[in-house]
Formats: structure tokens, C-alpha cells, sequence
């Protein structure tokens, strides 16, 4: 799982990781930074943010920046929201969905990430849903940290092997974990009844990848991790990835119904801290086959943000 880091790479990236004081910040209210870019009153955003922020580049260079990306923009749109962690990360688009913002704030306001980036659409594939209709693999409440039909919003989004996953964790109080958060045991997520979307037959089982620890260490040598991908017919394969080492309960061949057990989430293989990767692909090699968007039952829509629960 990709987390939201105080410097994160993009195409147009205004982001401070450095260190000192300068002077105060004057915070603007999470609501307000769109409009404010709108009005073009690029200094108040300036003003907002952190002071290691403000050390990168100069007023005059950041309101060049915002406003040659923004001023033919007529207005801006809500696209996603998540509050986590004593982070703050919102999200903004264009009219035709062609341009994207978003804002990383901490938990006293201060703005530490502030992007601008062109949006590519995918409008074939986004209306191109799975033949079959698939239930919620877990048993519990669960969180989107990413999905949706954009970037922004899941960052999987760019990738045609991996566009419509998902990444789902679990949270508590505004937190997705409790204790010492490089120990797996601290997450909400770690060790959860992972269930079968929908009958199949189980093609491919990896269970035997240590998870990963101390947590933040990430394996991308075994991307997937501890992973049971599950042929449910008409061209359509489930990835349920990340799995805890050793928990898997199926092998190769097994029949499967809809909600068996098929394992524990984990912190397996290229993952930032424990969750659930879950995506349907049209074939069971993760990168060489193209990610489906899920059609849900009782017409889901998933996006970054939601609690999901079993009905």
C-alpha cells in the first residue's frame, strides 16, 4: 500500500520535508483552500503553509506555480477526503476532469503537501463492470484508504494491471492502529478474517512471505505478498493479497462458496503497514492481465474514505 509521505513524487509537486522554524503559519480552514485558490488569493495559501514548507521555494514561485496551473480552471470540485493518523489528505478536480489538487495537512491544520497534476480518464474501462457480482471479502468494518475512479483517489488508477483495487485497512477513533506503530500487532488490520467475493476455484496460493516489520520496511521483490487468487469463471480472477505468513486455509484446486475463509490480512510484500489489496482481473497474473472495475452487490460504489460493512 502506497501511504501518503510528507514528500510524495508528481508531475507538478510543491512539497517541504525540511527542518527549522520561520515564521508563524495562519491556517486556513480545510474547506477554504479551494476557494482560495479560485479567488487567486495564492498568498493566503502561502501564509498556510508549515514553515519547513515555506523554506522550498519563495512566495512569488509558489504563486506562479498555482496560478499558471489553475487560471483557466472555472471552478473546482470535491473529489475525496480522509482523515487519518493526525493527517488530513482532501482532493480537488476540474470541470472535465482534466486537472487535480490535493492537500496534505497535519492535525493542527498546517498545510505539508500541496499537489497539482494533469488527470488522465479512463471513461471505456470505468463503465466496463465484471460479468459477475461479488460481496465484500471480510467480515468486519473495513476502510478505503485507496479506491475510486481516479488518481487521487487510488492511486492504482494510472496502472491498467491494477486500476480498480482497492487497499482497505481498518480504523478506530481516526486511527489504524494502537500502540507502537512499527509492531504488525498494533494494526486494527493485522490477522482479520480475509473471505471469498464469490465461489471459484482456488488457482494460485503464496502463504509462506514474512510480514513485514519493522512496520514501514517494505518487501517489492514479492509485491503481492501472501496472496490467493480464485477463478470465479467467465474470464474473472480475484486477488485478495498482503496475507498474514502461514494463515492461508486454502491450496491450489479447492472449491470455494462465496464467504469461506481463505485467510488472514497481513503486512506481506510491498506494503506499508497491514491491510487487504483486493482487485478482479480478466486473467491470475497480476501484471500481465487487466484489472476489472467490480460490480458490487447491492450496487456499492466504493470510493477513498468509506466504511465498508457486510450487510
Amino acid at each position: 500500500m502506497k501511504g501518503m509521505a510528507l514528500c510524495i513524487g508528481a508531475s507538478l509537486l510543491l512539497a517541504g520535508c525540511g527542518g527549522g522554524e520561520s515564521e508563524e503559519t495562519v491556517i486556513i480552514p480545510p474547506n477554504e483552500i479551494i476557494g482560495a485558490v479560485e479567488a487567486g488569493e495564492y498568498d493566503r495559501i502561502y501564509d498556510g503553509l508549515s514553515a519547513d514548507f515555506r523554506k522550498e521555494f519563495s512566495r512569488s514561485d509558489f504563486s506562479k506555480a498555482v496560478k499558471g496551473f489553475s487560471e483557466d480552471v472555472k471552478a473546482w470540485h470535491d473529489v475525496s477526503e480522509l482523515k487519518l493518523n493526525n493527517s488530513h489528505y482532501k482532493t480537488w478536480k476540474n470541470e472535465d476532469t482534466s486537472k487535480g489538487i490535493s492537500v496534505i495537512l497535519t492535525e493542527n491544520g498546517e498545510i505539508i503537501g500541496f499537489k497539482m497534476m494533469p488527470l488522465q480518464t479512463y471513461p471505456e474501462s470505468d463503465q466496463a463492470f465484471t460479468k459477475l457480482t461479488y460481496s465484500l471479502p471480510l467480515t468486519e468494518d473495513w476502510f478505503v484508504f485507496w479506491g475510486g475512479e481516479n488518481v487521487m483517489a487510488n492511486y492504482h488508477y494510472e496502472y491498467e494491471s491494477q486500476r480498480y483495487a482497492y487497499d482497505l485497512i481498518q480504523v478506530k477513533d481516526g486511527f489504524s492502529y494502537n500502540g507502537d506503530p512499527t509492531k504488525n500487532e498494533s494494526y486494527y488490520a493485522f490477522g482479520k478474517d480475509i473471505t471469498a467475493p464469490h465461489a471459484g476455484k482456488v488457482v494460485h496460493v503464496v502463504s509462506d512471505i514474512p510480514d513485514n516489520e519493522p512496520v514501514g520496511t517494505m518487501n517489492d521483490k514479492q509485491p503481492a505478498g501472501n496472496v490467493v487468487i480464485i477463478d470465479h469463471g467467465d474470464g474473472e480472477f480475484s486477488y485478495l493479497a498482503h496475507l498474514k505468513k502461514d494463515s492461508v486455509t486454502v491450496k491450489v484446486g479447492d472449491l470455494v462458496e462465496k464467504g469461506d475463509l481463505v485467510g488472514l490480512s497481513g503486512n506481506s510484500g510491498n506494503s506499508s503497514e497491514a491491510h487487504l489489496h483486493f482487485q478482479v482481473s480478466d486473467g491470475d497474473d497480476l501484471f500481465a492481465s487487466k484489472s476489472l472495475r467490480v460490480k458490487w452487490e447491492n450496487d456499492l460504489h466504493p470510493v477513498q474514505g468509506d466504511t465498508l460493512s457486510q450487510p
